[in-house]
Protein backbone atom coordinates (compact mmCIF):
# COMPACT_ATOMS: atom_id res chain seq x y z
CA UNK A 1 0.00 0.00 0.00
CA UNK A 2 1.53 3.52 -1.18
CA UNK A 3 2.49 5.77 1.61
CA UNK A 4 3.34 2.70 4.49
CA UNK A 5 6.53 2.90 4.03
CA UNK A 6 8.63 4.47 6.71
CA UNK A 7 12.11 4.40 4.81
CA UNK A 8 14.01 5.01 8.18
CA UNK A 9 13.46 8.37 8.78
CA UNK A 10 10.76 10.41 10.73
CA UNK A 11 7.66 11.50 9.15
CA UNK A 12 8.77 15.28 8.98
CA UNK A 13 12.62 14.06 7.88
CA UNK A 14 10.56 11.52 5.36
CA UNK A 15 8.12 13.78 3.74
CA UNK A 16 10.95 16.37 3.60
CA UNK A 17 13.11 13.67 1.29
CA UNK A 18 9.80 12.52 -1.14
CA UNK A 19 9.04 16.19 -1.77
CA UNK A 20 12.38 17.11 -2.61
CA UNK A 21 12.31 13.74 -4.81
CA UNK A 22 9.39 14.55 -6.64
CA UNK A 23 10.55 17.96 -7.45
CA UNK A 24 13.45 16.33 -9.07
CA UNK A 25 11.29 14.17 -11.12
CA UNK A 26 9.66 17.02 -12.34
CA UNK A 27 12.44 19.23 -13.13
CA UNK A 28 14.76 16.71 -14.63
CA UNK A 29 12.52 13.86 -16.25
CA UNK A 30 14.20 11.21 -14.33
CA UNK A 31 15.97 10.44 -11.12
CA UNK A 32 18.02 7.50 -9.80
CA UNK A 33 17.21 6.53 -6.43
CA UNK A 34 16.46 2.97 -3.72
CA UNK A 35 13.72 0.65 -5.45
CA UNK A 36 11.90 1.71 -1.93
CA UNK A 37 12.12 4.97 -1.95
CA UNK A 38 10.87 5.31 -6.06
CA UNK A 39 7.78 3.64 -5.07
CA UNK A 40 6.89 6.37 -2.78
CA UNK A 41 7.87 8.58 -5.55
CA UNK A 42 5.80 7.22 -8.03
CA UNK A 43 2.51 7.23 -6.17
CA UNK A 44 2.71 11.09 -5.00
CA UNK A 45 4.15 11.76 -8.59
CA UNK A 46 1.53 10.42 -10.36
CA UNK A 47 -1.38 12.00 -7.50
CA UNK A 48 0.47 15.33 -8.57
CA UNK A 49 0.32 14.79 -12.03
CA UNK A 50 -3.72 13.54 -11.82
CA UNK A 51 -4.03 17.24 -9.72
CA UNK A 52 -1.90 19.06 -12.58
CA UNK A 53 -4.75 17.85 -15.64
CA UNK A 54 -6.76 20.18 -14.07
CA UNK A 55 -5.85 23.77 -14.16
CA UNK A 56 -7.43 25.33 -11.43
CA UNK A 57 -6.08 28.09 -9.18
CA UNK A 58 -7.11 25.53 -6.15
CA UNK A 59 -5.30 22.61 -8.19
CA UNK A 60 -1.96 24.85 -8.25
CA UNK A 61 -2.03 25.85 -4.71
CA UNK A 62 -2.65 22.13 -3.74
CA UNK A 63 0.48 21.33 -5.93
CA UNK A 64 2.46 24.52 -4.30
CA UNK A 65 2.01 23.15 -1.07
CA UNK A 66 3.87 19.84 -1.75
CA UNK A 67 6.24 20.62 -5.23
CA UNK A 68 9.19 23.24 -3.66
CA UNK A 69 9.87 24.86 -6.15
CA UNK A 70 7.40 27.40 -8.72
CA UNK A 71 9.12 27.05 -12.25
CA UNK A 72 8.37 23.29 -11.55
CA UNK A 73 4.90 23.68 -10.50
CA UNK A 74 4.95 26.14 -13.74
CA UNK A 75 6.33 23.49 -15.86
CA UNK A 76 3.87 20.83 -14.38
CA UNK A 77 0.87 22.50 -15.03
CA UNK A 78 1.90 23.65 -18.17
CA UNK A 79 3.68 20.82 -20.16
CA UNK A 80 3.69 17.52 -18.07
CA UNK A 81 0.15 17.34 -17.08
CA UNK A 82 -0.94 18.41 -20.84
CA UNK A 83 1.22 15.51 -22.25
CA UNK A 84 -0.95 12.89 -20.40
CA UNK A 85 -4.20 14.43 -20.42
CA UNK A 86 -5.61 11.17 -22.36
CA UNK A 87 -3.86 8.66 -20.37
CA UNK A 88 -6.08 7.88 -17.05
CA UNK A 89 -2.80 7.11 -15.06
CA UNK A 90 0.49 5.23 -14.88
CA UNK A 91 3.05 8.36 -15.97
CA UNK A 92 5.89 6.79 -14.63
CA UNK A 93 7.92 3.91 -14.88
CA UNK A 94 10.77 2.35 -12.33
CA UNK A 95 13.49 0.25 -14.38
CA UNK A 96 15.42 -1.33 -11.96
CA UNK A 97 19.59 -1.12 -12.46
CA UNK A 98 20.76 -3.31 -10.30
CA UNK A 99 22.72 -3.46 -6.83
CA UNK A 100 24.26 -0.02 -5.18
CA UNK A 101 28.22 -1.14 -4.77
CA UNK A 102 28.68 -0.59 -0.95
CA UNK A 103 25.94 -1.38 0.30
CA UNK A 104 24.22 -3.64 -2.31
CA UNK A 105 20.56 -1.80 -1.84
CA UNK A 106 18.73 -2.07 -5.19
CA UNK A 107 19.01 0.90 -7.36
CA UNK A 108 16.49 1.81 -10.01
CA UNK A 109 16.18 4.57 -12.41
CA UNK A 110 12.49 6.55 -12.00
CA UNK A 111 11.29 8.24 -15.28
CA UNK A 112 8.31 9.84 -16.44
CA UNK A 113 6.73 8.18 -19.47
CA UNK A 114 7.05 9.76 -23.00
CA UNK A 115 3.86 8.14 -24.42
CA UNK A 116 3.93 9.89 -28.19
CA UNK A 117 6.77 8.31 -29.33
CA UNK A 118 6.32 4.78 -28.38
CA UNK A 119 2.63 5.12 -29.86
CA UNK A 120 4.06 6.37 -33.35
CA UNK A 121 6.51 3.74 -33.16
CA UNK A 122 4.19 0.94 -32.50
CA UNK A 123 2.02 1.96 -35.30
CA UNK A 124 4.75 2.18 -37.35
CA UNK A 125 5.76 -1.42 -36.60
CA UNK A 126 2.14 -2.55 -37.05
CA UNK A 127 1.86 -0.93 -40.57
CA UNK A 128 5.37 -3.11 -41.52
CA UNK A 129 3.84 -6.37 -40.04
CA UNK A 130 0.64 -5.53 -42.30
CA UNK A 131 -1.35 -5.65 -39.05
CA UNK A 132 -3.90 -2.85 -37.59
CA UNK A 133 -6.69 -1.00 -39.29
CA UNK A 134 -6.48 0.08 -42.97
CA UNK A 135 -6.23 3.44 -41.79
CA UNK A 136 -3.42 3.09 -39.17
CA UNK A 137 -1.45 1.68 -41.91
CA UNK A 138 -1.83 4.67 -44.10
CA UNK A 139 -1.19 6.86 -41.51
CA UNK A 140 2.41 4.93 -40.44
CA UNK A 141 3.39 4.93 -43.92
CA UNK A 142 2.67 8.63 -44.50
CA UNK A 143 4.49 9.48 -41.18
CA UNK A 144 7.38 7.26 -42.33
CA UNK A 145 7.59 9.07 -46.05
CA UNK A 146 7.58 12.01 -44.12
CA UNK A 147 10.83 11.18 -41.94
CA UNK A 148 12.42 9.87 -45.18
CA UNK A 149 11.64 12.78 -46.89
CA UNK A 150 13.25 15.22 -44.58
CA UNK A 151 16.10 12.87 -44.13
CA UNK A 152 16.80 13.00 -47.68
CA UNK A 153 17.74 16.81 -48.22
CA UNK A 154 20.16 16.51 -45.08
CA UNK A 155 22.48 13.50 -46.87
CA UNK A 156 22.28 15.18 -50.27
CA UNK A 157 24.01 18.60 -48.85
CA UNK A 158 26.41 16.07 -46.93
CA UNK A 159 26.87 14.15 -50.35
CA UNK A 160 27.98 17.97 -52.08
CA UNK A 161 30.00 19.12 -49.31
CA UNK A 162 32.36 15.82 -49.33
CA UNK A 163 32.08 16.32 -53.45
CA UNK A 164 33.11 19.98 -52.95
CA UNK A 165 35.96 19.23 -50.86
Amino acid sequence: MPGTRKLGRASDHRMAMLRGLVTYLFENGRIETTVTRAKEVRSLAEKMITIAKEPTLANKRRVLAFVTKEDVVKKLFDEIAPQYASRPGGYTRIMRTGPRRGDAAEMCIIELVQEEKKAARRSRAAARRGRGSRAERVKAAQATAEETAAEAPAEEAAAEEAVAE
